[in-house]
């Protein structure tokens, strides 16, 4: 298995290129991921001078909203690839949001000192860090005592066929390789309670988890296809070792099962979220409010 800095690398460069994607399809991945932030938002419990900080911040969300909501107080969004917090600062900027700032950095060296922030928010991230348990710690150090972290994950794939649909495509014209075990993959933490041991592991308390639905909502087949071949890093990476005549065997395979969801002129694709919620102790071992 690679090492930690070398799986950093990778995802800097994937990131780093998919973030033009990620912009041109700004309004169609956040309508599909808002639910799962307005459900983290409501259990962080944000205060009007919250102190809050986004991991995997990418285009900047759920911590532009957690921003808006905390006038008098100040967000950090977190990323590794300064080309999706470049997007971040352009929203920021033209939603009139003066009190974020961002960062670039790893999620398990993160630049700031223990008890930080009140709140911490990684909405599908955990899945791609290389060392969950490294990165959990870090997270719960940057926490102030009685602060809580909440984290958002995928379940199987079975729940997403906003995503399976056309990774089943691919795999009609290419071999997808198995992840390696314990790999930075989208589905690494789909089973009930893994990310919850993490949490607890790192010593937060009253750690609780709960499953929040999506939908993927397009104008069309074609649309759905056009968008998802251009923000999906695996997709995308399949798809470029593919010529020509294969992509467009993909492209009209993905289109066909995509279409049974078509309904009243708009395609609106299910998924399914899984959201964990922590604590971080008072002194004295009792956890917060």
């Amino acid at each position: 298995m690679a090492s930690a800095h070398e799986i950093r690398d990778a995802q800097r460069a994937t990131w780093a290129g998919l973030s033009g994607g990620w912009e041109k399809w700004d309004s169609i991945i956040m309508g599909q991921l808002a639910p799962v932030g307005a459900a983290m938002i409501e259990r962080l419990g944000i205060a009007d001078d919250q102190r809050h900080l986004d991991i995997a911040a990418g285009t900047g969300e759920p911590g532009l909203t957690v921003a808006r909501l905390a006038p008098a107080g100040r967000v950090v969004l977190t990323d590794l690839v300064p080309e999706m917090l470049d997007v971040a600062a352009r929203r920021a900027r033209a939603l009139g949001i003066a009190n974020v700032e961002t960062q670039v950095c790893s999620a398990d060296e993160l630049p700031f000192g223990d008890a930080t922030f009140d709140s911490v928010s990684v909405r599908f991230g955990y899945m791609f860090f290389p060392d969950v348990a490294k990165v959990t710690a870090e997270l719960a150090r940057v926490l102030q005592p009685g602060g809580r972290l909440c984290a958002a994950v995928w379940v199987e794939p079975d729940e997403n066929p906003w995503t399976s649909i056309l990774m089943q495509a691919i795999g009609t014209e290419v071999t997808l390789p198995a992840p390696e075990p314990d790999s930075p993959t989208m589905f690494r933490w789909a089973a009930p309670g893994s990310v919850s041991a993490l949490f607890e592991a790192a010593g937060l308390r009253d750690v609780a988890e709960w499953e929040v639905g999506v939908e993927l909502v397009t104008r069309s087949a074609e649309e759905y296809w056009e968008m998802m071949s251009e923000h999906v890093s695996l997709a995308v990476a399949a798809l470029g070792r593919l010529d020509e005549p294969a992509r467009q065997r993909v492209r009209a395979t993905a289109v066909a099962q995509v279409a049974a969801f078509e309904h009243d002129g708009e395609v609106r694709v299910p998924g399914l979220a899984r959201c964990i919620v922590g604590t971080k102790p008072e002194p004295g071992g009792a956890p917060g409010a």
